[in-house]
Order: structure tokens, then C-alpha cells, then sequence
């Protein structure tokens, strides 16, 4: 008798609101389990219709360097004029023994990193893009002799760390890793000959040939009588750069062949296309088919 009082009174005034909420958000978890509507406080939403008309909204992934230290890099990129998703310092500071990236804007929003741009047919790639700034000076001059700084290890092992986090997640392709100067060639040079793509392909980020099939092309090209300049022009659009295709040597080819060689061929970044640069796009075109 005492318990079905106890039960009565439970169902009545606040006991009765109380079961009524936790029937409805039992339900809630019910239906976001197992069906296609899912509560959102006064309204439900049904998603069983699903567009084919979509992608994701994150779909490059694209390396800087700051041209400055880091004190002076995270001041301007908190500023009102340029913004980039992370930054990472040459020695990052560490919590519990891990290494800490600075993250200045969230994900989810845009950040003003990537300016005039263009790759595999998008441009404004602000839109689409993450930023990761590395604090770096670049190119410098010291008694009339140039030098490029280079990438500490601590500062690359946490790139690899925080690219491949952004890649996972966001589902980035190999060929979508890019630096700025692969996006506004001749405009930009960073991250620069130094920074150390074979390295961040191996840890899965980004894309990289294999040397054997570049080893096969060079053997194959060398046996042509000269560069077809319209094909190459062609095969660097096809990979994802902007270049004309007029099959002349111009300028802007120039400065694309300049970018193109920076990431893919370092040691040796002219502007002037030679068998190996060939070769070098000829397997990255074999690697990842467009």
C-alpha cells in the first residue's frame, strides 16, 4: 500500500514532469541512435534525405612560415589584418611533456592565411582551407650572402602531429597538403626549400613521388629530343596548379615550374623545366590520378 502511494505521488505535480522529461530524453537518444530525427530543444529535425550536392567544407590543408619570430608572428596574426588556424613556434612550450600549437582561430571559421589563391580549380582557398603558420625568417642576407633558415625538429614533429589530427578528421587528400607557394606562385615562397615535405609524407601528410617510378620516367624523358612545353604546362594543371596552357615558356610558367620545383625538387628550384622535373610530375601524376 505504502509503495503505490509513493508511486501516485511520484506521477503527480513535479514527479509527473519529472518521469515525462526522462521518457523524452530517453526517446531523444532512441531516435538519435536508431532513426533519423534528431531533438533540438523546441523543434525535431529529420536527415534521412541527404543531398548529393555536398562536399566537406575543409578541403586543403596549407604550410606558411612566418618571416618573423614569434613574439612579432603572434602579434600580427591576432591582428585585424591576417589570421591563420595555428601557429607553431621553432621551440614549442609543452604541457606534461607534449608539445603545445597555438591555435588562434577555431576550425570551424575562417581565417584570412591563403589571400589570392588557386589549386585544383578553387580559388579564394581562405574559404576552404586551414593555415598552419611555422615561425621561420625565410630567406635572409648576411654579409651579401643568402641563406634560408632551417625547420627545427621539435617544430616539425609537431606539425606532423597537428596535420595529421586536421587530415583525419577532415578527410584532406594528400594532394590538397600545399604550401603557399604552391597556391600563388611567384606571389609567395613560403615554407620555403627547406621545409621538409618528403619527411611530412612519410608520416602520412601530404604527397610525395615514388623514386622508382620517378627513376623510370627519367629514363624515358631522356630519350626525347626536347621539352613539350604545352605538356607540361598541361601536366601542371592536371596535378593543380594555375598555369596557362599556350605551350610557350612565358613568365608565369616560369614561376609555376619555380613552385613546383621548390616542393618536389629543392635542391635545384630555377624555373627551368628540365627531365627531371618531367619525370618528378610525371609519377606524382601516376601516384595520385585526377
Amino acid at each position: 500500500m505504502r509503495r503505490a502511494v509513493l508511486a501516485k505521488r511520484c506521477l503527480s505535480g513535479h514527479g509527473w514532469r519529472y518521469w515525462s522529461m526522462l521518457v523524452l530524453a530517453i526517446l531523444s537518444l532512441f531516435n538519435s541512435g536508431c532513426s533519423s530525427l534528431h531533438h533540438r530543444g523546441n523543434y525535431w529535425v529529420d536527415d534521412s534525405y541527404r543531398a548529393k550536392g555536398a562536399e566537406p567544407r575543409v578541403l586543403f590543408l596549407v604550410f606558411h612560415y612566418t618571416a618573423g619570430d614569434f613574439p612579432t608572428s603572434r602579434e600580427i596574426l591576432t591582428g585585424d589584418n591576417v589570421s591563420v588556424h595555428y601557429l607553431i613556434d621553432t621551440e614549442p612550450d609543452t604541457q606534461n611533456g607534449q608539445p603545445i600549437a597555438l591555435q588562434l582561430v577555431p576550425e570551424s571559421m575562417r581565417a584570412w592565411h591563403a589571400g589570392a589563391s588557386y589549386w585544383r580549380g578553387r580559388t579564394n582557398l581562405n574559404d576552404t582551407s586551414l593555415g598552419i603558420e611555422i615561425v621561420n625568417l625565410g630567406f635572409n642576407k648576411a654579409k651579401g650572402i643568402g641563406h634560408w633558415q632551417p625547420f627545427t625538429d621539435s617544430q616539425i614533429e609537431l606539425v606532423i602531429a597537428v596535420s595529421r589530427d586536421i587530415i583525419q578528421r577532415n578527410g584532406i587528400a594528400a594532394v590538397n597538403v600545399v604550401g603557399h607557394s604552391d597556391i600563388s606562385p611567384g606571389r609567395k615562397v613560403d615554407p620555403g626549400p627547406l621545409f621538409p615535405w618528403e619527411k611530412l609524407a612519410d608520416a602520412g601528410v601530404g604527397a610525395w613521388p615514388d623514386a622508382q617510378t620517378v627513376n623510370r620516367y627519367l629514363i624515358q624523358r631522356r630519350s626525347e629530343a626536347a621539352i613539350d612545353v604545352k605538356a607540361l604546362q598541361n601536366n601542371l594543371s592536371r596535378y593543380g596548379y594555375q598555369v596557362p596552357e599556350t605551350g610557350v615558356m612565358d613568365e608565369e610558367t616560369s614561376r609555376v615550374v619555380k613552385a613546383f620545383q621548390m616542393h618536389f625538387r629543392p635542391t635545384d628550384y630555377s624555373g627551368v623545366p628540365d627531365v627531371e622535373t618531367l619525370a618528378i610530375l610525371d609519377a606524382l601524376l601516376d601516384k595520385y590520378p585526377r
